[in-house]
C-alpha cells in the first residue's frame, strides 16, 4: 500500500511539474507575443512620428519655395525686364554708337537670366507642378541646365504616361533637382545622365554624373549635407526605394524606384 501510494505521490507531482511547465512556456508565450506587439506599435507609432515631422518640413520647404517663386516672378524678374529695356533704349537713341555691341551684350545676358528665373519660378509653384507631366518637369529642369551652359546635360524620358499622385510628383522632382543642383555645385562634372523609365508596375530615375565623387562609406548624417539627407527621407515618405553611390574622381549615380498602380 505504501508502493501504491508512493506511485501515486510520484505521479501527482509530476502531473503538476508538466502542468506547471506547461504555464510556464504559455505565459513566455504571450510575454513574448505580446512584447513583440508592442514593439511593432511602437515602430508603428515612431514611424508616423517620423512622417508627421517629415510631412511638415515638406510642407513648411513647399511654403517657402512657393514665396520664393512668387517673390522671382513678381519682384526680380520685372527689375530685370526693366534693366534690358533700358539698355535697349540706349542702342534704339544711339547716344552711345560705340558701345552699341556691348549693349547688345548685356541685354542678351540680361534676357536670358530672365528666361532661367521664369523656368525657376515656375517649377517652384505647386499649381504648375499639378498642372505638368513629370516627364515634363524634368525636362525643363534639364533644358535649364543645359541653357545655362554650365554643364552638358544627356537625359531619356519615359515615352509611357506614368500614373503618379501630385505628392509623389513633387518628391520625385525635388530628388532630380537636388541631385543636379548637387552636381553643378559639389562635383564638378562635364556631364551629367538622367534616365526616366516606367514600365506599367515602376517609375524609376536613374542619374550619374562624372564628377569628383565621394566617399559614401565614410559619410555620416553630419557630412552627408542637408541635401543628400533630404533625399533618402523624402522618398522614404513616399515607400520609394533609394540608393546613391559613389566613386573618388569618377562621378556619382543616384537610384530611385518607386512602385506605381
Amino acid at each position: 500500500m505504501d508502493q501504491k501510494n508512493g506511485f501515486i505521490l510520484i505521479g501527482t507531482v509530476t502531473v503538476i511539474l508538466i502542468i506547471f511547465l506547461l504555464a510556464f512556456f504559455l505565459i513566455m508565450l504571450i510575454y513574448r507575443k505580446r512584447k513583440i506587439e508592442h514593439r511593432k506599435e511602437m515602430e508603428i507609432i515612431n514611424q508616423a512620428h517620423k512622417e508627421a515631422i517629415l510631412s511638415t518640413q515638406l510642407e513648411i520647404q513647399q511654403q517657402t519655395m512657393q514665396d520664393l517663386g512668387r517673390e522671382i516672378h513678381d519682384n526680380i524678374s520685372q527689375k530685370l525686364t526693366l534693366a534690358s529695356i533700358y539698355a535697349q533704349q540706349f542702342v534704339y537713341e544711339n547716344k552711345y554708337p560705340g558701345a552699341n555691341e556691348k549693349i547688345d551684350i548685356i541685354c542678351s545676358v540680361i534676357n536670358t537670366a530672365l528666361l532661367e528665373l521664369q523656368s525657376l519660378s515656375r517649377s517652384l509653384t505647386s499649381n504648375y507642378i499639378q498642372q505638368t507631366t513629370l516627364t515634363q518637369l524634368i525636362k525643363t529642369e534639364c533644358e535649364r541646365i543645359i541653357l545655362s551652359g554650365r554643364c552638358k546635360v544627356v537625359y531619356e524620358l519615359s515615352k509611357a504616361t506614368i500614373p503618379i499622385d501630385d505628392t509623389k510628383k513633387k518628391v520625385a522632382l525635388r530628388i532630380v533637382q537636388e541631385f543636379l543642383q548637387n552636381s553643378l555645385k559639389h562635383a564638378k562634372c562635364r556631364i551629367i545622365h538622367l534616365a526616366v523609365l516606367y514600365d506599367g508596375n515602376c517609375l524609376q530615375i536613374v542619374g550619374n554624373d562624372d564628377g569628383v565623387g565621394f566617399d559614401v562609406g565614410a559619410t555620416t548624417k553630419k557630412t552627408a549635407g542637408i541635401g543628400l539627407e533630404n533625399m533618402r527621407k523624402r522618398a522614404e515618405m513616399i515607400g520609394a526605394r533609394f540608393s546613391i553611390a559613389s566613386t573618388l574622381n569618377k562621378g556619382t549615380e543616384i537610384n530611385f524606384t518607386l512602385a506605381l498602380p
